[in-house]
């Protein structure tokens, strides 16, 4: 009887010393399993899996699973690398059979599509990915795409949106920039603004101090009166100005001059007529300021002194406020009044935008 409960009892010692082997050689299994991935990681939180190429020059070169290959700022993100397997200690046992190789890559495949198919659409489509796809797409320039919209309901019903594209380059002595413009405004199922507008900046600096730049613009108005007859039309403004830089820190600058401008305007109601091009002197300045917390403000004004009729004037100001590296909301507030062509519409604009950055 003591013999029979004595190998009882060693009866369960055997099998919880089987079971806890087999344990300790399954989990020995999960963690020689390498992760195999490195990890791609935005500085709004946004994580893409893949694998580092290279990051030197300023520029992270990193290939997704998902996205092929991305080029971002190396300010933007940091990589962390996939951990590499333990080396294994010296004589402790034999090398893995051959035929293991065959069962270690298909976890591993089998890990890879479970971590693909665990990726959202939120992931596919999330700012930080799509500002990379963007600025791999437009290599140096970088620039904003930005929209507004309002739908009211009280007295009227009204229904306002605003979208814009803004692309920049700049070189050690050159900046250009292109924009562009689209505002639809309707009250009671009338338009009341439709209005598109391009415009372009190139900017060459002689020296520190003094610069030099070309402004053209193009603006086509289909939804606008002048003393109350309807005066759709379509306007080209170019400007040549010279300019001296009164303050040009990092986070202060601030700009004076003075232009030669030529307005062609070219009316849509009926048959197309064309003013005969006009030009006009004007003085410009321009600001622009870099506050704590990401903050931003940029400001133009422009004043025409014509002789036979109100002076004419225009400012522009922008309080910009980056949410994220790739996010960001501004308020603008614009007056025109008196453009010197003569049938352009006055207007006072004050709008919240939200904007993709790249």
């Amino acid at each position: 009887m003591h013999i029979g409960k004595r190998g009882g009892k060693l009866q369960w010692l055997g099998l919880t010393l089987m079971l806890v082997l087999a344990v300790s050689a399954a989990w020995g299994a999960v963690e020689a399993t390498p992760p195999g991935r490195d990890t791609l990681v935005y500085k709004d939180g946004d994580r893409v899996r893949g694998m580092l190429v290279s990051d030197g020059g300023g520029t992270i070169v990193f290939q997704s699973e998902r996205f092929g290959e991305l080029r971002v700022p190396a300010a933007d993100a940091v990589v962390i690398k996939a951990e590499k397997p333990a080396a294994p200690v010296a004589g402790a046992g034999k090398a893995p059979l051959p035929a293991a190789k065959p069962a270690a890559a298909a976890t591993a495949s089998a890990s890879d599509k479970a971590e693909a198919d665990r990726m959202s659409l939120w992931d596919l489509f999330s700012p930080a990915v799509l500002t990379s796809k963007v600025r791999n797409y437009f290599g140096p320039w970088h620039g904003r795409v930005s929209f507004s919209s309002e739908v009211v309901s009280d007295v009227a019903e009204r229904n306002n949106s605003a979208y814009e594209a803004h692309l920049q380059r700049k070189w050690k002595a050159d900046e250009v920039q292109l924009n562009g413009r689209f505002d639809y405004n309707q009250t009671n199922n009338a338009t009341t603004t439709d209005l598109m507008k391009v415009s372009g900046q190139w900017r060459h600096d002689f020296s520190p101090r003094f610069f030099a730049h070309y402004r053209p613009s193009s603006e086509w108005n289909r939804a606008t009166t002048l003393r109350g007859v309807p005066n759709d039309y379509v306007l080209l403004q170019q400007e040549f100005g010279v300019g001296y830089q009164v303050l040009a820190k990092p986070s202060r600058k601030l700009r004076a001059g003075l232009s030669q401008n030529f307005f062609d305007t070219w009316s849509t109601v009926g048959a197309t007529t064309h003013t005969v091009s006009r030009g006009v002197i004007s003085t410009f300045e321009e600001a622009e300021l870099a506050l704590p917390w990401r903050i931003t403000i940029s400001q133009r004004g422009v004043w025409y002194p014509v002789n036979e009729q109100p002076d004419g004037w225009e400012n522009r100001i922008d309080l910009n406020k980056k949410l994220t590296e790739t996010l960001s909301t501004s308020l603008r507030h614009e007056v025109r009044r008196n453009n010197p062509d003569g049938s352009a519409q006055d207007y006072t604009r004050l709008k919240l935008l939200f904007g993709l950055d790249f």
